[in-house]
């Protein structure tokens, strides 16, 4: 019987990106965007609101059973839940498993093949990890350090990444106050560029201190983050970009 891709947990996710990872090896991360392991345990793990730890020792686990150059965990039987999904999936193909890969955190290439840039589609494989770093893993990094961070523990988290308010989190304080809007933005590397939509800066140059640019740098070795505060009048030095876009149409008479 077929693998049932419907109905996948979240420890499965982990465990088939894990086996991916190890059947593939370097062929499955260039398939994927990735330049190094790290890159992906970061991005794939904290894409799905996990652990990069985790991936890594899913990969470790079946290591032993491909002919890779590590050893992983060769010194011990593999785990029995792991082992039926093994079973389950060991055949699958390179395109149907990467595909399979980037569904677990909603990517639909065919979906967005049509709104893709001209840029982005030069780059081929490298969309899929530029897209998972710079949103998803990016936002899922915050939502796990926020608890943590002094000047942010003490707000309520709402997620807004989906009203088009022009942040990505309202943080509502736990007793009174105005709220604070973020948004959040992920590079891979410890420097490189961000960029803010126009109605992203104009709710910036609104809410002023009460806005926070939050940027996850260095996700392809070990993520870090900077806060902005009021980003329009810091350090930073925005610069007005325009680009002009053909939209193109397909009509019939009917």
């Amino acid at each position: 019987m077929p693998p049932d891709f419907q109905r996948i947990g979240l420890r499965e996710k982990l465990i088939l990106t894990g086996l991916y990872l190890s059947k593939f090896d370097s062929v499955g991360l260039y398939k994927l965007g990735f330049e190094n392991f790290k890159e992906a345990f970061n991005a794939i793990g904290y894409g799905l609101g996990s652990r990069p730890a985790s991936i890594k020792n899913y990969r470790d686990e079946f290591d032993p059973l491909f002919p890779n150059l590590r050893q992983g965990w060769h010194k011990r039987q593999r785990r029995e839940y792991c082992l039926e999904i093994y079973e389950k999936y060991k055949d699958l193909d390179l395109e149907t498993f990467s595909a399979l890969i980037k569904s677990f955190v909603g990517y639909d290439e065919n979906a967005l093949s049509a709104i893709e840039s001209t840029e982005e589609k030069k780059d081929g494989e490298a969309i899929f990890a530029k897209r998972l770093i710079t949103g998803l893993a990016a936002e899922h990094y915050f939502e796990a350090v926020q608890p943590k961070l002094q000047e942010l523990m003490n707000f309520t988290v709402e997620n807004t990444t989906r009203l088009g308010c022009g942040y990505d989190f309202r943080l509502s304080p736990k007793t009174s106050g105005e709220f604070l809007a973020v948004e959040v933005k992920g590079l891979q590397e410890k420097t490189g560029s961000v960029a803010l939509t126009p109605k992203e800066y104009d709710v910036a140059s609104a809410l002023s201190e009460r806005f926070i640019l939050f940027v996850v740098k260095n996700f392809r070795d070990v993520p870090f983050h900077e806060v902005y505060r009021n980003p329009i009048s810091s350090s930073l030095k925005f610069t007005c970009k325009k680009r002009t876009i053909v939209q193109v149409s397909w009509a019939a008479t009917i």
